[in-house]
């Protein structure tokens, strides 16, 4: 078979010449090369996150943020734009136990339907999590049932440096997680809402969240209550992805599930305080002394191959930049990490390191670059054509949701899909090689056909996933070239 390159011309309509006029009278295929855009893409799934919040609406102010998500949601007034701050399509929402079901089995369904709705108004899609206490918030109606509480915990402890003042106020009534008491009635909730929105396509990922303060560390729950609860998760939420919580009990046993991602909720910590124990800088903190080792014991080096990796900053961005931390030693381990959504707590970017934190939000996740693609210069309708395309994941995660790639013929105002066999989640960082045949539609007449390429929902075939090349269309999908139907 002979074959051609794409000219210039053919890519230029103010030539005047015929699209195919480029090529020699003996040629029978054609190759495109679309040009790359290194901008943002507003692709689902991936990139930073706004928190308890969407896209459109302010920043906390400063360096503060709140750990109670959003009960009221105002109109969107079209405005996605956030300043100081990477555009998003990720929320990420949580809400205090004592919130969502502040009456022994009388849920605020409304809460979580108006928050999935707002994100979808504003291009987002939304991770939550319920966290069963915050400070002094647990239910009322829990302790009236006569749920165990803990006697007070001693004040954190700073020797050496490996712990922390606490951010806000100390928890005045600790829950005994292992009492079951709290199995029950925590466990009632989790189920209660997988059974009512497992599944929802709104749903970007529910956070495996069981004990302890805000849900993160587990509280003083064992392996046993841990793995009790997290086999709650697993039978509640089949088709939503779950993330679990690095380095507690539930993560290991969640680790042996390859649908379960993680995420690290101190991401950033380089904390340098030696506390007159140890010199400055040479102290503990967690992203020398927790995240690599967690993620190797929890058995997490390769799970972003089969599941989503979430950070949370430590602080603020902002944060880092007072204390003078190295943001790009920082961002580079995510990276590492094969991140997929970075959450800085809507709190500012400092205008200094803007573009360091925009170009690591175009890394995070997937990012499909069309190199090449074959195609026939001409078919008859009906007929099996034949294509090759060179697919480059310049990203560092893949795309974990299901997604159809297909071709779209286009002839006036008639168009038809044609889905290839591939799965777009198999493209690991790299290149991704997909060949095949699909068929021509019958209904095209003698002339052009336009040829495009997306990826595309399975239930309604509208592409959804923008490919990193230009120019593309407003319906999201890849404008490719043209075809002869003959």
């Amino acid at each position: 078979m002979s074959e051609g390159t794409v000219t210039r011309e053919r890519h230029d309509p103010a030539a005047g010449a015929r699209w195919r006029s480029g090529y020699a009278a003996g040629q029978t295929i054609q190759r495109v090369r679309p040009a790359e855009d290194a901008g943002y893409l507003p692709n689902p799934h991936r990139g930073t996150a706004t928190f308890q919040r969407f896209s459109g609406d302010a920043l906390n102010p400063g360096l503060d943020w709140s750990e109670h998500g959003p009960i009221e949601f105002k109109p969107f007034d079209g405005n996605y734009s956030i300043p100081r701050y990477p555009n998003s399509t990720v929320s990420y929402c949580r809400w205090v136990w004592a919130v969502l079901e502040p009456k022994k089995n009388q849920f605020r369904w409304e809460i979580i339907d108006g928050a999935l709705k707002a994100a979808r108004a504003r291009g987002q899609t939304v991770q939550m999590r319920i966290q069963p206490y915050v400070h002094d918030d647990m239910p009322k109606w829990y302790w009236a049932l006569g749920g165990k509480e803990l006697p007070p915990p001693p004040k954190p402890a700073q020797a050496d440096g490996s712990h922390f003042a606490p951010l806000a106020a100390p928890v005045l009534r600790d829950p005994d997680h292992n009492d079951p008491k709290y199995l029950k009635h925590f466990g009632a909730i989790l189920r209660a809402f997988g059974k009512r929105y497992d599944g929802h396509p709104d749903l970007e990922s529910f956070d495996m969240a069981y004990g302890g303060g805000c849900g993160e560390g587990g509280g003083n729950s064992t392996p046993a209550t841990a793995r009790k609860l997290i086999d709650v998760y697993l039978r509640s939420f089949k088709q939503t992805p779950l993330v679990s919580m690095l380095g507690t009990h539930g993560c290991r046993h969640a680790s042996k599930q390859a649908r379960v991602g993680w995420r690290a909720d101190c991401f950033g910590d380089l904390n340098p305080r030696g506390s007159g124990q140890v010199p400055d800088g040479l102290n503990w903190n967690h992203m020398y002394d927790y995240y690599p080792a967690q993620v190797h014991e929890c058995g997490l080096s390769e799970r972003w191959k089969t599941a989503p990796v979430t950070l949370e900053t430590c602080w603020t961005v902002g944060f880092w930049a007072k204390h003078g931390w190295n943001v790009d030693w920082i961002l580079a381990q995510g990276l590492k990490y094969h991140t997929t959504i970075f959450m800085p707590k809507s709190c500012f970017i400092p205008e200094e390191w803007r573009e360091k934190v925009d170009a690591f939000d175009r890394r995070l996740g997937y990012r499909f670059v069309l190199r090449q693609a074959m195609l026939p210069l001409e078919a008859k309708p009906g007929a099996r054509i034949a294509f090759n395309l060179w697919i480059e994941n310049v990203g560092v995660a893949p795309l974990y949701r299901t997604y159809r790639l297909a071709f779209r013929f286009r002839q006036g105002k008639t168009s038809a899909n044609a889905p290839v066999k591939a799965d777009p989640r198999a493209w690991l960082p790299g290149d991704a090689l997909v060949s095949g045949s699909v068929t021509l539609p019958k209904f095209l007449k003698r002339g052009e056909v336009k040829v495009d390429l997306g990826l595309i929902e399975t239930k309604t075939g509208t592409a959804r996933v923008l490919f990193a090349n230009t120019p593309r269309r407003d319906d999201r999908w890849l404008p490719l070239t043209k075809m002869d139907v003959v």
